[in-house]
């Protein structure tokens, strides 16, 4: 996925499924990944306009992208994928070098939204439009959090961070709230608050990590569908503390994509949500619930 995990199990004796997480993501991965020509989601995406039974996890990320579609007013969809290449996503990150195109980018015109798709929730069996291609992209990571603090609970309590997307199960057995850094984008050694965390997710979507340079000008992963450009927002990062780590990471997203005003009025309205949104100036805009996450 491109990125570093860490997963702390708090409990007194060795435990073998802790060993095993590393072997979980790279099944993950192998169903996930549009830069693996044999992955699941390639081998969908090459069958367009045809019916495809996909795995029982394709299946539910599927509905919960198209939960997080509908709940996002349609800001954070997986319909993106011609757009990501277009602004010059095209290969792992890791690999991506600053690209010389003499073409003129072209907004890509998104033809259909997942409500759109044929599904078949019985059967697992769908049709995406001809043309029509997936990538699930960040929401992975979210569901990948928290899918596996949900097998390790059983053993006590755990924390999971998909490189920023943190899944927590339950307090520290010593009763103490996990401590969770939110990282100063301007400053990423240093912390600009310490959360207190137990049973939830946090995400943080930003420009400041994944950019690169095209044609000079600076291009991050962060797709507007209003455009299907790269969001132009004076928000430089966003991070959200929802029920579960697969929430956070779309409501993350949506309250990054609004922009300021919009984007905290809109976590303002949803109790269940409690956000940071940390301006290109340097401001710190607070939703009114978040200070009771605030270590003190």
């Amino acid at each position: 996925m491109g990125c570093e995990m860490l997963v702390v199990l708090d409990h007194p004796t060795p435990v073998k499924e802790l060993a095993q997480v590393p072997e979980w993501f790279e099944h993950w991965e192998n169903i996930f990944s549009r830069f693996r020509l044999d992955s699941e989601l390639s081998r969908l995406n090459n069958r367009t306009g045809f019916p495809t039974q996909v795995s029982p996890e394709f299946a539910e990320m599927f509905e919960l992208a198209r939960a997080a579609e509908q709940q996002s007013d349609g800001l954070v969809t997986p319909v993106l994928l011609e757009a990501l290449i277009e602004a010059g996503y095209d290969r792992s990150f890791e690999t991506l070098a600053p690209v010389l195109d003499v073409r003129v980018p072209q907004p890509y015109v998104i033809q259909s939204d997942l409500l759109q798709i044929e599904w078949d929730a019985i059967t697992h069996t769908i049709i995406p439009p001809p043309g029509l291609h997936l990538d699930f992209g960040g929401i992975v990571k979210g569901w990948a959090a928290n899918e596996t603090v949900k097998r390790l609970s059983k053993y006590g309590p755990v924390l999971m961070d998909a490189a920023g997307d943190i899944a927590v199960g339950g307090k520290q057995s010593n009763g103490e709230f996990w401590p969770v850094g939110v990282a100063d984008p301007f400053h990423p050694s240093n912390n600009l608050e310490l959360l207190k965390l137990e049973n939830c997710g946090v995400a943080t979507s930003g420009k400041d990590r994944r950019h690169w340079q095209r044609n000079g000008n600076w291009q991050h992963h962060i797709i507007d569908p209003r455009t299907s450009l790269p969001a132009e927002t004076e928000v430089l990062a966003a991070t959200v503390i929802a029920p579960n780590s697969i929430h956070a990471e779309w409501a993350a997203k949506t309250s990054l994509l609004l922009g300021s005003q919009d984007g905290l009025e809109w976590l303002n309205a949803n109790p269940e949500l409690a956000g940071l949104l940390i301006l290109e100036d340097g401001q710190c805009l607070y939703s009114c619930n978040f200070d009771k996450y605030l270590w003190s």
